[in-house]
């Protein structure tokens, strides 16, 4: 299993880079509309009845094909090349900011409330797939096409850099539960140690130009910037809880086997659906 899930990261960081290093956009933005499609398709296993059928189906077709003509509207093939400002204007003026909030406010409460018992069915989660999806979905695309590959690579490295110390320092300190109810494995210590990993990532990039941890700084200094990457280490985790609970409610292990060794799509970005919109309202960097 371990030499499974080694090769699939090995492939997916191949992948990843390439698409990232081509001379336009489009190769990375199909492969986050392709991203994005698969989460759906897996989340609306998770609360839709009868685990989801042709209903996961069309999440997950509707938001990859949104994904895919938002990005024509956005650019003719080039990056700074914005077009439909009607899409920017509800993406980021509504589902972004809402998306946000319902991470903060929502997502944070049913993970503490904890009820892995509740029917996994619910047309509410269902409809909150489509919105944090679509929001962290634009705000990805936007950072990629206006702020290039390192700036988002230096963001998700926050959330990668949280949910690896996170592990470790779960197992080699981890003694208290943190959510019995809906993720039995992952302790207060092992938190801790996630939290701590993202402040010394945005401690560490932000001396580099470029990097969205610099972004932070120069907004907010750096003694302003630590919380705020405190505040998005913490937010990983209730995406990654918010999972679990689905998961627990649904009776599955994972969203999916489209990866051997990792689950599903939604496995692996569980974390960084909360994260996004909230890095972007707080780094101020919008166009």
């Amino acid at each position: 299993m371990l030499r499974q899930r080694i090769v699939t990261a090995v492939i997916l960081l191949a992948v990843l880079a390439a698409t990232m290093a081509a001379p336009t956009p489009w190769p990375f933005m199909a492969l986050l509309a392709l991203a994005t499609a698969c989460a759906g398709w897996e989340w609306a296993r998770l609360t839709l009845p009868a685990q989801g059928g042709p209903g996961a189906v069309a999440v997950g077709a509707v938001l990859g094909i949104a994904a895919l003509c938002v990005t024509f509207w956005w650019t003719g093939g080039s990056r700074h090349e914005f077009a439909d400002e009607a899409s920017r204007a509800l993406l980021f003026n509504w589902f972004v900011p809402l998306s946000a909030l319902l991470w903060i406010f929502g997502g944070t409460t049913a993970v503490v409330r904890g009820r892995s018992d509740a029917p996994p069915a619910s047309m509410a989660l269902t409809l909150f797939a489509i919105l944090a999806l679509m929001a962290a979905w634009a705000v990805l695309a936007l950072l990629f096409m206006t702020r290039g590959p390192v700036f988002l690579l230096t963001l998700l490295a926050l959330v990668w850099a949280a949910d690896i110390a996170a592990y470790f320092g779960g197992r080699a300190l981890g003694r208290h539960k943190l959510a019995p109810r809906v993720s039995p494995g992952k302790t207060i210590e092992g938190a801790i140690c996630g939290i701590l990993a993202a402040v010394a990532w945005i401690g560490i990039s932000s001396h580099w130009d470029g990097t969205f941890g610099h972004a932070l700084v120069e907004r907010w200094t750096l003694w302003g910037a630590l919380p705020i990457a405190a505040l998005l280490g913490a937010v990983s985790i209730v995406g990654d809880l918010f999972e679990s609970l689905l998961k627990r409610r649904a009776g599955r292990k994972d969203s999916s086997s489209l990866l051997p060794g990792h689950g599903g799509v939604y496995d692996r970005i569980d974390a960084i659906l909360p994260v996004a919109p909230i890095a972007l309202l707080l780094s101020g960097v919008l166009f």
